[in-house]
């Protein structure tokens, strides 16, 4: 009888239950029995393989139980291999600690036997000392002044004599020695520039030009005028035009333009204005090479491009008729000849010199070109001993060191050589005393002195007609009315002094 018939006559449903519906059950098929002795051969044959598997760990835990006591008896022979050489160094340490005891030992025993002996010398040396001077019958000092005084009254007058020729022969070299090294440093700044006595100014090929110049108008002329900032004279000279400007870059822009313009024909404000920015790029590029070429000339290789840039303005400026490439260049040369000469700083003295007038082409800016020149260096930060020796090449300030000495020689030197500048001397008187007779048109002035080649202008006030706050209202009235009735390159400085004195005698 099946399983599931016997479970089935166990749950038998009872009369008072509902009948439960049938499900579909498959039938339940019992695994064949695997007979007895197939499974006595199983087991049999997995109690050999687990007996083979028993032998087999046995073997491997013995293999490797050898192999930990190989390393540890490995182990073992290097711990005592180590422990060997320890103790060898420890007796050998031992032995140097005993040999520099020794030695110490035997340098104490040294420096005392030698300190007593020192000390029995100096007795010894006192000892004769003593019998000396009890046989002289005089004290070390007194026997020294003895000698001194036998050897000077026999040498004074030789002294003397020696004394007098060494200065008058080293006078005389000094003075040969200086002399050469100017000679030798001017020779050095020989340049190939030529001085130029020129004004800007532009040939036209007939007077018919000039109208197209002007324009209609004027509109021409007022159009070029204001592109360029420079003043045009047509009436002064037939057949050119005169450009005027304290600027020599603007002047020199203007002179290229209006060429080109002449040179076009077509001369309205819209040719104008391109011409003016053609010819300024132009300029612009030529300063730039013109620099390159003076710094190269003198062997400067790393300025800033800008002040390359500013220096290249010196191919356009005229410093009293010396244009101021050829005074830099001849100075730079005459600065760098005398530095190797005394031996001083070569490079700083080279830089001093090829800056020192920097500050004359820096345009809209107020003061001194040594001071203009100061401050744009600055700018740059040029190093410093540079900057004193710019500051101090027309003695404003006290020389801090023997290259700015040598930059103001050389300046003085390029600018004070026959032919090196030029002026109308004239003109120059004019200009001074145009200035003094504008100071002494106002009330209450004393006196009145153009100094420093016209850029300044000292007002001596009578203290009795003028206060202190007067003076600032006068100072400020000269400045307007110099700047209105004089044209003059760079700045004039005023300055009113007004001073007064109470003085009494006491008898």
């Amino acid at each position: 009888m099946s399983l599931f018939n016997t479970l089935s006559g166990v749950f038998k449903p009872t009369r008072s239950a509902k009948p439960i519906k049938k499900k579909s059950v498959k039938k339940f098929k019992p695994k064949p029995q695997i007979p007895a002795p197939q499974t006595q051969a199983l087991i049999t044959n997995a109690q050999a393989q687990s007996k083979e598997i028993i032998i087999e760990a046995r073997d491997e835990a013995l293999k490797i139980r050898e192999v930990a006591q190989t390393k540890y008896r490995q182990i073992q022979n290097e711990i005592a291999a180590k422990q060997s050489s320890l103790d060898k160094k420890q007796i050998i340490t031992s032995r140097k600690e005993a040999a520099l005891a020794e030695k110490d030992r035997l340098l104490n025993h040294l420096e005392k036997t030698s300190e007593q002996k020192r000390q029995e010398i100096e007795n010894l040396r006192q000892d004769l000392l003593n019998k000396l001077e009890k046989t002289a019958s005089m004290t070390r000092e007194e026997a020294r002044k003895k000698i001194i005084e036998a050897v000077e009254k026999r040498s004074s007058k030789d002294i003397a004599k020696i004394i007098k020729q060494t200065e008058e022969k080293a006078r005389q070299q000094a003075d040969e020695k200086a002399r050469d090294i100017l000679i030798n440093a001017m020779k050095h700044g020989a340049t190939d520039y030529v001085a130029e006595y020129t004004i800007s100014t532009v040939k036209l090929p007939d007077d018919d030009v000039k109208g197209r110049i002007i324009g209609k108008e004027g509109r021409n002329i007022r159009a070029f005028e204001k592109a360029t900032q420079v003043d045009l004279d047509l009436d002064e000279t037939p057949g050119e035009v005169r450009l005027s400007s304290f600027n020599p870059v603007r002047r020199e822009i203007a002179r290229q333009a209006l060429k080109r313009l002449v040179a076009d024909g077509r001369i309205q404000p819209a040719r104008i204005e391109e011409y003016v920015k053609r010819a300024r790029r132009d300029i612009e590029k030529t300063m730039f090479e013109e620099g390159k070429k003076l710094c190269h000339a003198v062997g400067v290789y790393n300025l800033p491009q800008d002040l390359i840039q500013i220096l290249g303005r010196f191919k356009y400026r005229f410093s009293y008729g010396q244009n101021m490439v050829a005074h830099t260049l001849e100075e730079t040369k005459m600065g760098i000849a005398l530095a190797q000469e005394v031996g001083a700083n070569t490079d700083t003295v080279r830089l001093g010199c090829l800056l020192h007038d920097v500050g004359k082409v820096i345009p809209d800016e107020e003061g001194s070109h040594v001071d203009i020149g100061v401050n744009v260096l600055k700018k740059y930060q040029i190093p410093q001993e540079i900057i004193d020796c710019v500051a101090q090449h027309h003695e404003d300030e006290e020389f801090t060191s023997s290259e700015s000495v040598l930059v103001y020689i050389a300046d003085a030197i390029s600018g004070a050589r026959p032919g090196a500048r030029y002026e109308d001397y004239e003109e120059y008187v004019k200009r001074l005393t145009k200035l003094e007779d504008i100071a002494k048109d106002f009330k209450g002035i004393k006196e009145a002195f153009a100094i420093q080649a016209g850029r300044e202008v000292r007002v001596i006030a009578n203290p009795k007609e003028l206060s202190d706050d007067q003076m600032v209202v006068l100072a400020d009235k000269i400045k307007q009315k110099i700047e209105k009735e004089m044209t003059y390159p760079g700045t004039v400085t005023v300055n009113v002094i007004r001073e007064s004195r109470a003085s009494a005698v006491a008898k």
